[in-house]
């Protein structure tokens, strides 16, 4: 391939790449209706509710139309159980069958957990939305704190540069100033490489194509609420949690299944009928004393299993994988309560280095307006004031990282508290843009 045609190519694939600028809560809704990973476990859900209807099929009429059309010398025999017929028409259903019963209750029961799965993985997809969303927006943060800092950098260089040149400074440091220059160079690179990394999986994650780019709105947000306490945090987090309703739904079926392969041994009624057009040719008037064209029947078939060796098995397969289930479901419970704990612990490490970064921030700036006062008077130079900007940006860079993991926390523990929901509705909406 040519480089003409190369780059071609490059400009026709710029050209449909997309940057769309939108607010937290208008990704997280966007996500709602566009994820992949959603749509797949609608899909499930969808497969789920269709299985009632298959369980369900043996109680409705089940009606076969056909012919057994068939030349006949002699005797007129059967034909897979139906004498030679023009026209014969069977009829089958379910009156009672205990097993099929418990079948279709396990059905329902399949489908709300499926619905429950869905409801997880909405939550799921909402929070990873949060956290694709807070990366993009802390790396487009940096990456302009640092660019900021590389221009302050630069006139450092150039004010060196003129020391330099009268003789008051050495090559050396003309030299490391240009090094600490190319270094926040590299850093902004880096920085606005790993936004782009992030808010193109945002895209992806949102639907759109791999080539688009979704770019943090940049608002002024609340921040989630925090529970009352430890304790009420953990029994609302029992109370409301997908996983433990999903394990409890998947109980609850397999006690069913348990439930109809027992039942596999109790009588079963089943509605039959049958009708049969039948024609002189097939000899019938000349083996049957009397011909009648029409013929009909209809009752009920009784079975009784007298022995069935695998429904013990069954039963004990079905038993185990019961007794994993309470286990997991134990498991769980355990689980999200070490999260939360963890969570805690997390959103107290969290405040405690946002408040430090904040007072190193104030402490910071406060050296950097003595420089300035002493810089008006001429008792500084701008070399030592810029360097207090780079020393005050640092304190701003800190400053927004210790924010993004607070933050960044706080919606951790709303997702495990089981209020991510409402924290999102919260949020104010905004008008999207391109």
């Amino acid at each position: 391939m040519s480089k003409l045609a190369l780059a071609v190519l490059v400009c026709v694939a710029a050209s449909r790449a997309e940057v769309i600028t939108m607010t937290l809560r208008q990704a997280v809704e966007l996500a709602g209706k566009q994820n992949p990973d959603l749509a797949l476990a609608r899909l499930d859900e969808l497969k789920a509710r269709l299985g009632i209807r298959t369980a369900r099929g043996p109680f409705l009429p089940k009606v076969v139309v056909g012919s057994g059309l068939a030349y006949t010398n002699g005797f007129p025999t059967s034909i897979e159980g139906s004498a030679p017929s023009v026209i014969q028409a069977q009829a089958q259903q379910f009156l009672f069958n205990r097993q099929q019963t418990l079948l279709v209750a396990q059905a329902k029961e399949d489908a709300r957990g499926a619905a429950i799965a869905t409801q997880s993985k909405r939550d799921e997809v909402a929070y990873r939305i949060v956290a694709l969303y807070l990366d993009a927006e802390r790396d487009a943060r940096l990456a302009a704190q640092v660019r900021n800092q590389e221009q302050s950098q630069q006139r450092i260089v150039a004010a060196v540069e003129a020391q330099v040149r009268e003789g008051r400074a050495l090559p050396l440091e003309q030299k490391q100033a240009a090094l600490a220059a190319a270094r926040l160079r590299q850093t902004a690179e880096e920085l606005e490489s790993d936004q782009a990394d992030a808010e193109g999986a945002l895209a992806v994650a949102l639907g759109y194509s791999a080539a688009d780019r979704v770019r943090a709105a940049g608002e002024d947000r609340p921040a989630p609420e925090l529970p009352e306490s430890e304790e009420s945090a953990v029994r609302a987090a029992l109370g409301t949690s997908k996983d433990v309703q999903q394990i409890e739904s998947q109980i609850v079926s397999k006690q069913l299944e348990i439930r109809a392969a027992h039942a596999g041994r109790l009588p079963r009624v089943d509605l039959v009928a049958q009708y049969a057009m039948l024609a002189k040719f097939n000899n019938y008037a000349e083996f049957f004393n009397h011909f009648q064209r029409n013929n009909g029947e209809i009752g009920m078939s009784f079975q009784l299993p007298l022995f069935s060796p695998n429904v013990g098995a069954q039963m004990a397969q079905s038993e185990t994988e019961l007794a994993h289930l309470k286990i997991e479901l134990t498991n769980t419970r355990n689980r999200i309560a070490g999260d939360l704990e963890r969570a805690f612990r997390d959103l107290r490490k969290a405040r405690t280095a946002t408040e430090v970064a904040r007072l190193d921030l104030d402490v910071t700036h406060e050296q950097l307006s003595i420089d300035l006062a002493q810089l008006e008077e001429g008792r500084l130079g701008m070399r030592q004031v810029e360097s207090a900007r780079m020393a005050e940006g640092d304190k701003w860079i800190a400053l927004y990282d210790a924010q993004y993991a607070l933050e960044k926390t706080r919606w951790n523990l709303a997702r495990l508290a089981g209020a991510l929901d409402r924290e999102i509705t919260a949020l104010p909406a905004g008008a999207r843009s391109k």
